[in-house]
């Protein structure tokens, strides 16, 4: 039997449980077969279920008596004067400004601007750099196309980083989903089959430029920082040290786009 082509769309439905029951068994036998989408879809996963894990107390608080629905039918059959109609208003808008400031109590633990960006990289590296098969879309054989690619899709021009000089050999590149939008991934690997990623993507518009600051993430580390609006992380196994020197490399050739 042929089955229609697995796209994105088809993938972040089958993380948000929407799909049918038999396009969901497609996709779980797509997933089989695709190990290395099935590690990327697992990390989506596993990020919506801490999503839902920091919300859950929200959800689980009982509705307003006020929005209860037969009160709210006995209380229209009343025919509430324009006085009662505006303090119903009022009463409805403090609710949903207090539910903002619930919510806004609840994500700000999540993840954000750079932390967001040096977690995405980690996420990359775990899922492609131990992927002996294929861990890029686009060899380094197609540098030109993949930094056309990659910049199409960011609406930024995008570089790839040449870090010969630094011992790495650029292995090709791939984009990955975030939840702050497409960013570009670069893999390399030395003499010793050590791997490094550099991730890169557009920032928000309150972390248009930072300093290169140092993070770590279970078994990876490296620098993440931003400059003209553009995000960087570079992340790896490596000794820290070597690996600050790549990410200056990276950010000084970045600059001279």
């Amino acid at each position: 039997m042929n089955h229609r082509p697995v796209t994105e769309d088809d993938l972040h439905a089958y993380v948000d449980d929407v799909l049918e029951p038999e396009r969901r068994a497609e996709i779980a036998s797509y997933l089989v077969d695709h190990p290395d989408v099935a590690k990327r879809i697992a990390a989506f996963v596993d990020q919506r279920k801490l999503l839902r894990a920091a919300l859950a107390p929200i959800a689980d608080e009982p509705l307003p008596a006020e929005l209860n629905l037969p009160r709210i039918i006995e209380s229209r059959r009343q025919r509430p004067s324009p006085v009662w109609w505006a303090m119903a208003a009022m009463l409805l808008l403090s609710i949903g400004g207090i539910s903002g400031w619930v919510m806004r109590g609840a994500l700000q633990d999540s993840p954000g601007g750079l932390m967001a960006l040096a977690q995405e990289a980690a996420y990359s590296y775990n899922v492609y750099a131990p992927d002996r098969v294929r861990p890029v879309e686009m060899r380094a054989s197609d540098g030109a196309q993949l930094a056309q690619w990659v910049s199409s899709r960011l609406n930024q021009p995008v570089k790839v980083p040449d870090l010969a000089s630094s011992g790495y050999r650029l292995m090709g590149g791939r984009l990955v989903a975030t939840a702050h939008g497409p960013a570009a991934m670069f893999m390399y690997d030395d003499d010793r089959g050590s791997r490094i990623v550099m991730l890169t993507r557009p920032m928000s518009k309150a972390d248009q430029n930072a300093p290169m600051t140092a993070h770590s993430n279970g078994g990876t580390s490296g620098f993440v920082w931003a400059d003209g609006g553009i995000g960087y992380s570079l992340v790896g196994q490596a000794p820290a040290e070597s690996l600050r020197q790549v990410a200056n490399e990276v950010r000084r050739q970045a600059r001279s786009i």
